[in-house]
C-alpha cells in the first residue's frame, strides 16, 4: 500500500478523441485514453514523486482494463479499485469541432463509476494519507457516490488528514442550487479549496471579483483557498495571506486538464513542505505544461522537467 501521499476517489472514464478537427461523425481514426479529474491529479502528484492512490469503480470490460492499466503505468496505486461486473465503464467522447473549439460528450449514467459507495472505501489508505483529495464531480454522480465522498471526508478528518476539495462544477450533472449547497458543506470540512472564479461565487454567492470570492470561501474555514484564473494566473489565500501568481506563458494546444494539473502541482508542493507561495507557483508551472500537448494529463511534468519551460520556441535539447 502506498502510504503517506495523496489518496483520491471518483470516476475515471475511457476517452476517445477524434484525431482531426471537424464533426466526430467524419472521424476515421480516434485516439484512445482515459480521463477523470481525480485520477488526473493522482497522475500529476505521482509524476512529482509523491505516492498517490486512486479509489473508484470500473466495469469488468476492456475499457475498465484500459483505465487500470494506464493508471498502473503511471505508478498510481489502484489496489483499492473495484471491478464492477454489473455496470460498464463510463465513456467520454471528445471532438475538436474547429481548430480552437473542443466539445465533449459523456456516457456515464448508471456506469460502474457512478455506483461508487461507502463500502468501496479503503479506510486504512485514507487514514495513512497525508492528503485526501475530492471533487465536486463525484457527489453529483449518484446518492451512493455522494455518500462515499462524505464518508471519505469524515474518515480523513477523524484521522487528522487534510481534505482537499476542487469545486469542479459540472452543469450537466446538477443545478447551481443543488451544487452550491453541497459544495458549501464540503468546503466547511476542507483544509484546501480550489475553484474558478465563477465556481467560487456559486459556492459562496459572493460578487465583486476574485479577491472577495476567495475571502468568502476562506471564511468557511479552509486554510488554503486557491482560485484558478486561467490566462490571468491564480490567486491564493493561505492562512489569511493573499498571493497572486501570473500564468506561465506557453503556446496552448489543449486547455483540458490544466486545472487538474494546477491542483496536482499545488498538492505536490504541499507534500514537499512548501509555503503557500511555493505551492501556487508549482501549480502554475504544472498547469502550463498540461496545455502544451493534447490530452487531459499526458503533458504533466516530472520533477526533472520543471525547468524546461524556460527554453524558447524551437529549442532542441541534446
Amino acid at each position: 500500500m502506498a502510504a503517506g501521499g495523496l489518496v483520491t476517489l471518483g470516476e475515471t472514464m475511457a476517452l476517445f478523441t477524434g484525431e482531426r478537427a471537424g464533426p466526430l461523425r467524419h472521424a476515421d481514426t480516434m485516439r484512445v485514453g482515459i480521463a477523470g479529474a481525480e485520477s488526473n491529479v493522482a497522475i500529476g502528484v505521482r509524476r512529482l514523486e509523491h505516492p498517490a492512490a486512486w479509489i473508484g469503480r470500473v466495469g469488468a470490460d476492456e475499457l475498465g482494463q484500459l483505465v487500470l492499466g494506464r493508471l498502473r503505468a503511471e505508478r498510481v496505486d489502484v489496489e483499492a479499485a473495484v471491478v464492477d461486473r454489473e455496470a460498464p465503464t463510463g465513456l467520454m467522447l471528445k471532438e475538436h469541432r474547429t481548430a480552437d473549439l473542443a466539445r465533449v460528450s459523456y456516457y456515464r449514467r448508471d456506469s460502474a463509476g457512478s455506483r461508487l459507495a461507502p463500502g468501496d472505501l479503503d479506510e486504512a489508505r485514507i487514514r495513512a494519507a497525508r492528503v485526501l483529495h475530492v471533487t465536486g464531480i463525484t457527489p453529483a454522480l449518484s446518492r451512493t457516490a455522494r455518500a462515499a465522498v462524505h464518508a471519505a471526508v469524515e474518515t480523513a478528518r477523524a484521522a487528522g488528514v487534510p481534505v482537499s476539495l476542487d469545486v469542479n462544477y459540472r452543469a450537466a450533472l446538477w443545478s447551481p442550487q443543488q451544487a452550491g449547497a453541497e459544495l458549501r458543506d464540503l468546503a466547511r470540512h476542507a483544509e484546501l479549496v480550489f475553484a474558478g472564479e465563477e465556481e467560487a461565487e456559486l459556492v459562496v454567492g459572493a460578487g465583486g471579483g476574485a479577491e472577495q470570492a476567495a475571502a468568502a470561501l476562506a471564511g468557511l474555514g479552509p486554510r488554503h483557498v486557491v482560485l484558478k484564473l486561467g490566462a490571468k494566473g491564480a490567486l491564493a489565500v493561505t492562512d489569511g495571506r493573499l498571493h497572486r501568481e501570473p500564468a506561465v506563458a506557453v503556446r496552448a494546444v489543449d486547455p483540458v486538464g490544466a486545472g487538474d494539473a494546477f491542483v496536482a502541482g499545488y498538492l505536490a508542493g504541499l507534500l514537499d513542505g512548501g509555503a503557500g507561495a511555493d505551492c501556487v507557483r508549482l501549480g502554475a508551472r504544472c498547469g502550463a505544461f498540461a496545455v502544451t500537448v493534447p490530452g487531459d494529463w499526458e503533458g504533466m511534468p516530472t520533477r526533472e522537467e520543471l525547468d524546461l519551460l524556460r527554453h524558447g520556441d524551437g529549442t532542441v535539447l541534446r
